[in-house]
């Protein structure tokens, strides 16, 4: 069933939804334990305006986005908000995620206090840096005083300098910090965050050398870049960092991990080894060369981990040509992203005993659970980032009306507390995160570092 929306608010039921849970995304003090996931009574009831008939529940429903519209006129002190995502061309499938992950901030807050003081305007980018400017000029125009979105580093760049000649700050899904500043803060996980997480765990477990396995793109630099500064920082040893197309195919990346396993060379060795233990003819002698009999190569490789930023079934192919070179990856470990912590990254043998850095698991479980109840799918990766910049919004919103939206507002250094944990968003414009480190299990994986509940705890 379709309805018109011409913009969301938390004053309007416009779903009819009942949730098991509700999450306050609230500024957090110094060292104040983020606000948790609560249970609310059951079937809260959510007023209607006078009507007829109580509207019947849309458990997925399917929005329609009317042009050039405006806030109604009795939102008091609500707050116009742009939400400006691809819901139609490239992307189209995760910007709804990204508008239904919202709806359910705004409507959870409801259901706490009766109100957020928003009144969201949903604006189609259309996945390209034309349709975003369009998007944006009509959500300003409409009055919007923050923009949450785009999406893609194109489209935020394309915005930028509308919404800062114009004085509107915006919050971007995005983790490309190059588009970032005066008035531009990014959401999104940034490789540098990640990278800088799961490399640090690594030197807090004794491991000296990291190396890396890169695709040959903007992404693979940024990563490639990072795990230089994350080691130099850390006092540790920078292993050898190798590159592969990133279109290739899994035969194509194979040498690059010969060539990064240092293979070869450690064959040769064999060779000379067994070649050398022959020549002694003695039984101590004859005793060492059966024993190489069972070895591929000899030697180690010169690197205790090795990161590789792929995710699904990429890193599933990468991973084991790992252990195909004569690399044991019980010994050496293999140092993932955010986007490892899915079930089919668990499936492969070469990544059991690997980390990578995750968010803290309870509160995005049950915001998982509640878009599945509400909108019969599994939200896809990284949804969640429209529930947090929906309730973001609603809490800066309650702040006086002349600077709620101010830059001193939006980057409070004490932070937030939301599904993805703890953030905050620095006067740069890039989002720092408590990230959690994980261990790959066989068909599971498990936390071996939780995340910080406060920013205290992660700068000690």
């Amino acid at each position: 069933m379709a309805f018109r929306l011409p913009s969301l608010s938390v004053s309007l039921p416009i779903i009819a939804r009942s949730l098991a849970f509700a999450l306050v995304l609230a500024p957090l003090a110094a060292c104040q334990q983020p606000a948790r996931l609560t249970a609310q009574p059951p079937q809260p009831q959510v007023v209607a305006p006078p009507a007829t008939a109580a509207p019947a529940p849309m458990p997925s429903p399917t929005i329609e986005i009317a042009p050039q519209l405006t806030p109604p006129p009795d939102m008091g002190r609500a707050a116009s908000v742009g939400f400006l995502v691809p819901l139609s061309g490239p992307g189209a499938a995760f910007g709804q995620a990204l508008l239904n992950a919202a709806q359910m901030a705004l409507f959870d807050l409801a259901a706490i206090d009766g109100g957020a003081e928003v009144a969201l305007l949903p604006r189609d980018t259309k996945g390209t840096p034309d349709g975003a400017v369009a998007a944006a000029e009509d959500a300003m125009a409409s009055g919007a005083q923050l923009l949450l979105g785009p999406l893609f580093s194109a489209d935020v760049e394309a915005i930028a300098p509308i919404a800062r000649s114009r004085g509107v700050p915006v919050v971007a899904f995005t983790n490309d910090y190059a588009v970032a500043g005066s008035g531009v803060y990014i959401l999104g996980f940034t490789p540098e965050l990640q990278v800088t997480r799961v490399v640090n765990y690594a030197a807090s477990r004794g491991l000296q050398r990291i190396a890396a396995l890169v695709p040959d793109s903007v992404y693979g630099e940024r990563v490639a870049a990072a795990v230089r500064d994350a080691v130099e920082k850390a006092g540790l040893t920078l292993g050898p960092v190798a590159s592969y197309d990133a279109s290739a195919s899994t035969n194509l990346v194979s040498p690059v991990v010969r060539r990064l396993t240092n293979y070869d060379a450690r064959r040769a060795a064999l060779r000379q080894q067994r070649q050398e233990l022959a020549a002694l003819d003695d039984e101590a002698s004859k005793l060492a060369l059966r024993r190489l009999e069972r070895l591929e190569t000899y030697g180690d490789v010169d690197f205790d981990a090795v990161v590789i930023p792929e995710s699904g079934g990429r890193v599933k192919a990468i991973a084991p040509l790992l252990p195909f070179y004569d690399v044991d990856t019980r010994r050496v470990r293999a140092l993932g992203t955010i986007d490892w912590d899915e079930a089919e990254t668990w499936t492969e043998p070469a990544l059991v005993g690997g980390w990578y850095p995750a968010t803290p698991d309870g509160p995005r479980a049950e915001f998982s659970a509640a878009y599945r109840k509400l909108y019969g799918a599994v939200p896809p990766p990284r949804a969640s980032l429209g529930y947090d910049a929906a309730a973001l919004a609603a809490v800066l919103a309650r702040g006086d009306s002349s600077s709620r939206f101010s830059n001193a507002a939006i980057a409070q250094p004490n932070g937030f507390a939301g599904v993805d944990g703890i953030f905050r968003l620095t006067p740069q414009g890039v989002a720092e995160r408590g990230l959690a480190v994980k261990e790959v299990g066989a068909r599971s994986s498990r936390v071996v570092s939780p995340a910080p509940a406060t920013f205290e705890q992660l700068s000690n």
